[in-house]
């Protein structure tokens, strides 16, 4: 199945592309097919884990979600979370988009606070804003770390979709380590998200920047996306939605507080602006460079405007998606080569990957 993305912040679409395997799943046994056979299984036994499990979500909720705020910006909708009690509040980057002052509902509050950007990083599609004033009893939510995430466990995802305010979907972590690229039309950051988890639990409009949160109360991620797929009716592909990462959210928003912005990606770049550009079959045929940053990684293996990139080292690169996810697995430093045509005439360069 192709199916494309969208932010799940704003309620305009940014689409991207994922590809994706449909398996179907055996039958499930009956759990109390032995009780109605006379067997020993109790009602009585049945139904205390059931009554543990919903004790733990109760208990979770009532802890997390007085740290995710409503979140204004413009006339959009988001969320947010709560990350210290100096009133730092983190979110996406396409939820802020181009505003400087947002409006905040906390747990605490009854009528909106003011908060005011503090940096913007749509490279990550993360922001960080700040309260003008702290409310009494505002809550901080506590962070994990990349370890706590494993595939199957059940989780929470809280925010405000929709504008429904202090909402709450459960799921499961359905796999870990995506990388999913954001389009930069209609508002999107244009951004390439590695290390990405995907969850079952329901990413809607308005979910952006609210908070994914294990059993032990934990924050894993920062939802993010919610998919779409062209072949169903009004789009959503229900169960298909990504968060960023806890351990990258740690990274950004503590170099954006304790200095105003973030100063170590760990994203590698070429230092080029490309667009896609199509062959005589309208298929993607490769990333055209537009700009090349003087001194650059690209400047210095001899690019210029109006190459076109077809491939980084072994990956061929047959659009700006494509060459995004190229960058995306490598490093600041790796050393590797570009391919390139010319005026017809394909080339190849070593090249130092530079930093985002």
């Amino acid at each position: 199945m192709d199916a494309s993305r969208i932010r799940a912040g704003r309620r305009g679409a940014a689409a991207v592309v994922l590809l994706c395997a449909a398996v179907l799943l055996p039958g499930c046994s009956d759990p109390l097919s032995s009780a109605r056979k006379g067997g020993p299984t109790s009602q009585a036994a049945l139904t205390l884990p059931e009554v543990d499990l919903q004790d733990r979500y109760q208990k979770v909720i009532k802890d997390v979600l007085p740290s995710v705020v409503q979140l204004r910006a413009g006339q959009s909708l988001g969320s947010g979370v709560v990350y210290d009690d100096g009133g730092h509040i983190v979110t996406n980057a396409h939820v802020v988009g181009a505003e400087k002052t947002f409006e905040v509902t906390t747990a605490s509050s009854e009528e909106p606070l003011t908060a005011k950007l503090v940096y913007s990083y749509p490279e990550q599609d993360l922001a960080v804003i700040k309260l003008e004033r702290v409310p009494q009893g505002l809550r901080p939510a506590v962070f994990g770390g990349s370890d706590e995430v494993e595939v199957g466990q059940i989780v929470l995802a809280m925010g405000s979709p929709l504008g429904l305010s202090s909402s709450v979907t459960q799921g499961i972590v359905s796999a870990t380590g995506r990388t999913v690229s954001e389009g930069g039309e209609e508002g999107g950051t244009g951004a390439t998200l590695t290390d990405m988890v995907q969850t079952s639990a329901a990413i809607n409009p308005g979910n952006s920047g609210g908070a994914l949160v294990n059993l032990d109360g934990r924050v894993i991620g920062i939802p993010t996306l919610g998919a779409t797929d062209p072949g169903i009716q009004g789009g959503a592909a229900p169960g298909i939605g990504f968060a960023i990462p806890a351990s990258m959210v740690r990274t950004v928003a503590g170099q954006i507080i304790g200095s105003g912005k973030v100063t170590d990606s760990g994203r590698a770049a070429l230092g080029v602006t490309v667009r896609t550009v199509v062959d005589d079959g309208l298929r993607p045929a490769g990333a055209a460079v537009v700009t090349v940053e003087a001194g650059g990684p690209a400047a210095k293996a001899g690019l210029r405007a109006g190459d076109v990139i077809t491939r980084l080292g072994d990956t061929p690169t047959g659009s700006t998606t494509e060459l995004a996810q190229a960058l995306a697995a490598k490093e600041p430093g790796a050393r590797t080569t570009v391919t390139y045509q010319r005026s017809g005439t394909g080339h190849t360069a070593p090249v130092t990957l530079g930093e985002q």
